[in-house]
C-alpha cells in the first residue's frame, strides 16, 4: 500500500482550500478605522442638502466645533 495522499483525497485539516486564499496585495486600509488607536471615529450620515455644503469631514468638524464653542 502507498502511504502518500492521492490527488483526490481531501486536504489536511490545517490547510485552506483554494477559494479561501486571499490576495492581500490588492487590499486597502480601512478608512473608518483610527490609524494610531488613539482616536475613536464615528460615522454619521448627512442629509443630501447638508452634504452639498460640507463636502469634507474636516469642514463638518470645524463647523461643529465652532457651534460647540458658541453654546453656553
Amino acid at each position: 500500500m502507498n502511504n502518500l495522499p492521492s490527488e483526490n483525497s481531501p486536504p489536511a485539516a490545517d490547510e485552506l482550500l483554494d477559494e479561501y486564499r486571499l490576495d492581500y496585495t490588492k487590499a486597502k486600509p480601512n478608512r473608518f478605522a483610527a490609524h494610531d488607536g488613539s482616536q475613536k471615529r464615528i460615522v454619521v450620515v448627512l442629509d443630501e442638502d447638508v452634504a452639498q455644503v460640507f463636502t469634507t469631514p474636516e469642514a463638518v468638524n470645524r463647523m461643529l466645533r465652532a457651534l460647540i464653542k458658541s453654546m453656553p
